[in-house]
């Protein structure tokens, strides 16, 4: 879980992936034949097939390297920042969080504060929390606050990655978990007839942007999102609202409000699965959405699913996910890739 460790520490919100990009394509070097980065910072590796056709089939795995973070909006002067969102995030989990604001001079720790309870209204106390009611602090003085920071500096959640009992938990498990199983997949698959794509998008979290490019690049006959998704088995959630559960296997995605999987790749995965012993579970998402959304819609049209990782505490610091459904989805993926040249996926 190394890897998983310094994929989930590492930074990069959206159309700032830098950092995370610069891992990504470091653990890719010797696992593919070709390496590039397409224009909106997209990483794109190519494993080939062994397959005699010109025509091989082309398998494409997608999984997002941005996380939601927030860009600094505006400084006050008193040298508290002010923040604009990248991706969604529930403001009650943000208070009292630590950050990093990424400046030209250096990374710098604040912490993100509202104004204190002991002070409000009995009014301002029945209102929501909102991300404008949110500043940084820094805990420097004003005047150097105004020297090292610009507007437009990204901030990311600062957390470290655990592990414990049967779980692992950090911070942008959504999506560095799906990054790991790609990774991770690609290591385990061994003879393969298609060529396979490997690609770490970006911008996801806005609105699936890097993978639109990128599929439209690569244009491939198959296609295999890699996220997380919703584990609400927890207190006061009724089954049927559950969507997965932790530790009940890699989920297989029916459909959420971006996509709906293409049936015939839905059932070779589910053949898949239960042919190797795998424990998987069937997910239907009512909300969010994944790569695929964006990769069955390039072109002509691609045959397109997701694989998922059930998480707990998704968009949160402490996302959760257990170690048992994360290999079941390495598994998965790496069968699937074995075999992926003999499927019609053609509805």
């Amino acid at each position: 879980m190394e890897l998983l460790r310094k994929l989930s520490e590492a930074a990069g919100v959206p159309g700032y992936e830098e950092e995370i990009r610069g891992l990504v394509k470091a653990e890719l070097e010797g696992l593919v034949d070709e390496l590039r980065t397409d224009v909106l910072g997209n990483v794109v590796g190519l494993k080939r097939g062994s397959g005699k056709s010109k025509n091989k089939k082309k398998v494409m795995l997608a999984a997002h390297m941005d996380e939601i973070g927030f860009l600094v909006r505006h400084i006050e002067k008193e040298g508290f920042l002010r923040i604009e969102p990248l991706g969604g995030f529930d403001p009650r989990v943000l208070l009292a969080e630590r950050v990093v604001v990424h400046t030209s001079s250096g990374d710098l720790l604040g912490t993100i504060g509202a104004k204190p309870v002991h002070i409000l209204t009995e009014e301002e106390k029945k209102k929501p929390v909102e991300i404008k009611d949110l500043f940084i602090d820094l805990g420097l003085p004003a005047e150097e606050v105004k020297r090292l920071v610009r507007v437009g500096d990204t901030v990311t959640m600062r957390q470290e990655f655990v592990e414990f009992g049967e779980v692992v938990s950090g911070k942008a498990l959504d999506d560095r978990v799906g990054i790991y199983v790609m990774i991770e997949a690609l290591r385990k698959v061994r003879d393969h007839q298609c060529d396979i794509y490997v690609v770490a998008t970006t911008q996801e979290e806005v609105g699936l942007r890097g993978a639109k490019v990128s599929g439209f690049e690569v244009s491939p006959d198959v296609a295999i999102a890699l996220d997380v998704t919703l584990a609400c088995d927890v207190p006061g959630v009724n089954e049927a609202e559950q969507i997965t559960k932790l530790g009940q296997g890699v989920a297989i995605k029916l459909k959420d409000a971006a996509s709906i999987s293409n049936p015939k790749l839905v059932r070779r995965l589910v053949e898949l699965a239960e042919g190797n012993g795998i424990k998987y579970q069937l997910e239907i998402l009512p909300r969010g959405g994944t790569d695929a959304g964006a990769l069955q819609l390039t072109k002509e049209g691609v045959a397109a699913a997701t694989v998922s990782v059930p998480t707990r505490n998704v968009h949160t610091v402490v996302e959760m996910a257990h170690k048992g459904d994360i290999q079941g989805a390495i598994d998965l993926v790496a069968a699937f890739l074995e075999v992926a040249h003999e499927g019609d996926y053609t509805l």
